[in-house]
């Protein structure tokens, strides 16, 4: 059996001799022999293979511990279920860095800061019927993980949507992880639904809106606009909150279809208080 030199095998692997050094001293691939003179590593062909899957793996993104965890094993399903993952994974990571280039492309081409993509107003939101699901998500920009359960319940349960939908946020303040939120379609007044879907109505009622043309990043600084909006015309908005009544909680009502790329088309909602 051919055995190789430390640099020959890195050749061979495509593995620089730093990350063998790296990969022997967490365990993952231990050279075949190890001098005990001179401390050179040693390598067979047998372990070309190891050498090939660990690189993959680093490859696509995995660290150290989880290349160890995922070649720990031998079962096939294993092995696929975390590739199935790890894709998923780079794919929210896509999506978000798409998200933060067209953001980019918006503070380049706006004015100052007034970026001219967001477009703020008062507005008189008339009465209407939703039904929701709400959940608990790990972030913002996690939302599709309840509209993947609510449209089909929203089907299952012979519902038809009256329009475009979109989602409250319940906490009352902003949050970087574990956010409470229903993600909502408008439904016919009189319309009942079963758990977990809920309808409750929206009474009329003044809010100011700020239309964002772009990527959902923009959301945020959306609420800025707001923000200064409000305070610019001397209004008061509401507080909003899990104890405030739904209708004043901040809402968000997407206009043109999830797959529309950076051009979504969203109304960031925050209601006025009552006089």
């Amino acid at each position: 059996m051919t055995d190789h030199s430390i640099g020959a095998f890195s050749a061979l692997s495509r593995i620089s001799i730093r990350m063998l050094r790296h990969y022997d001293e967490h365990g993952l691939l231990k050279p075949a022999s190890v001098d005990p003179d001179t401390g050179y590593r040693r390598y067979s062909d047998a372990q070309l293979a190891d050498a090939l899957r660990i690189r993959r793996l680093r490859d696509v993104g995995f660290s150290v511990s989880a290349i160890g965890a995922v070649t720990a094993t031998d079962e096939e399903d294993s092995y696929r279920r975390a590739l199935i993952l790890q894709h998923e994974a780079l794919q929210h990571e896509l999506r978000a860095t798409e998200e933060r280039i067209a953001l980019l492309h918006q503070l380049l081409n706006s004015k100052g800061s007034t970026m001219d993509a967001i477009t703020v107003s008062r507005a008189t939101l008339p009465a209407s019927t939703v039904v929701s699901l709400r959940g608990t998500i790990p972030a913002y920009d996690r939302e599709g993980l309840l509209w993947q359960q609510f449209m089909p319940e929203v089907a299952r349960q012979n519902l038809t949507p009256a329009g475009p939908g979109g989602a409250i946020e319940h906490d009352g303040e902003y949050r970087e992880s574990e956010v409470d939120i229903s993600v909502w379609v408008p439904v016919v007044a009189g319309s009942t639904a079963s758990a977990p879907l809920e309808v409750f109505h929206l009474p009329a009622q003044e809010a100011v809106v700020a239309r964002v043309v772009g990527p959902y990043a923009l959301i945020t600084e959306a609420h800025g606009r707001i923000a200064e909006f409000a305070r610019a015309e001397g209004l008061t908005l509401a507080a909003g909150g899990p104890d405030a009544p739904v209708e004043q909680r901040n809402r968000n009502r997407y206009l043109s279809d999830p797959g529309a790329g950076s051009e979504h088309v969203t109304e960031v909602i925050v209601a006025l208080a009552a006089c």
